[in-house]
C-alpha cells in the first residue's frame, strides 16, 4: 500500500465492557471514543480543536523519544525487530484532551512497506503510572496469547496469561482481552466501536457526547475498584515492575 492510498485518521465511537466472574461477579460498560491514526500522518485539525486531540510522545513507551514512532522503534529494536523505510504503523489510542490523557491500552499495528503485517504491540498503562508492552504475533484471526507480566488490577496477582483478539479495525472495531488462569476465565474486557471520519464535525460531536473522556476513563476504573473493595475483594500485593528493555 503506497502512502497516497493510506486512509486518513478515524474516530471510533466505542463501548468498553469489563466482566469479572470470580471470586465475585461484577461488570460494567462505559462509552467513549478512540482515535486510529497513522503515526506518520497525524490528524490535521483547526487550531481551536487541537487542544482536544494531542498525541504526545511523553505519553507512550519510555516517554523520552522525540516522536511516538521513535519510541515504538526503540522498543521493537530491543525485541530484535527493525523497521525498514516505508513500514507503516497504525495506532489506536485516546488523545490528550485539554492536557489530560489515560490510555489503559494502546494498540499499534505494524506493517511492512508492502502491507504485510509484521506484529502488533499492546501498550498497557496501570493507574500507578507504570507501563508495559506486549509484543504480539496475531494469527489470521487476529488472536494471540501472551503471559501476563504486569500488575494492572489490584485484585489480580501477576500470573496467568492473556488471550488478546486484536484485529486491525475497519468499519468496525472489535477487540477482546481475556485473562486466563488455568481453567478459569476470571476477567474479560471488550471494546466495540463504529468508525467515523476524523473531521472537525465528528470530533465536536464526540466531545459533546463524551466531555473529558479520558478523565472519565480513569475515574471509572477507580470508581469500580472502590466498589469491588467495599464488596470485600482482597487487594493483591503490587510487585516491583522492572523497566522493560527498550523502554528506558
Amino acid at each position: 500500500m503506497v502512502a497516497a492510498d493510506r486512509p486518513q485518521a478515524a474516530l471510533y465511537e466505542c463501548v468498553v465492557g469489563h466482566t469479572r466472574t470470580t471470586p465475585l461477579r461484577h461488570s460494567f460498560t462505559q462509552r467513549t471514543y478512540l482515535w486510529l491514526t497513522d503515526l506518520d500522518r497525524p490528524p490535521r485539525l483547526p487550531r481551536l480543536l487541537r487542544p482536544f486531540a494531542r498525541f504526545d510522545p511523553r505519553d507512550h513507551f519510555a516517554g523520552t523519544a522525540p516522536t511516538i514512532r521513535a519510541g515504538l522503534e526503540r522498543y521493537l529494536t530491543a525485541q530484535g525487530i527493525t523497521l525498514e523505510p516505508g513500514a507503516r504503523v497504525l495506532m489506536l489510542a485516546h488523545a490528550r484532551v485539554l492536557g489530560h490523557v489515560f490510555n489503559p491500552l494502546t494498540l499499534y499495528w505494524v506493517q511492512a512497506a508492502d502491507g504485510a503485517p509484521l506484529c502488533t504491540v499492546a501498550e498497557v498503562h496501570n493507574t500507578y503510572g507504570e507501563r508495559h508492552c506486549y509484543l504480539l504475533r496475531p494469527g489470521a484471526d487476529g488472536q494471540a496469547d501472551v503471559p501476563k507480566d504486569f500488575y494492572v488490577s489490584p485484585f489480580f496477582p501477576v500470573d496467568g496469561a492473556y488471550r488478546m483478539r486484536v484485529p486491525e479495525p475497519g468499519e468496525r472495531l472489535d477487540l477482546t482481552v481475556q485473562l486466563r488462569r488455568g481453567e478459569q476465565r476470571p476477567f474479560t474486557a471488550t471494546v466495540r466501536g463504529e468508525r467515523r471520519p476524523a473531521s472537525p464535525r465528528h470530533l465536536l460531536a464526540a466531545l459533546l457526547r463524551h466531555p473529558w473522556s479520558t478523565v472519565q476513563v480513569s475515574a471509572g476504573i477507580r470508581h469500580h475498584g472502590i466498589r469491588l473493595f467495599l464488596k470485600g475483594l482482597p487487594v493483591q500485593p503490587r510487585p516491583h515492575h522492572p523497566t522493560q528493555e527498550g523502554l528506558t
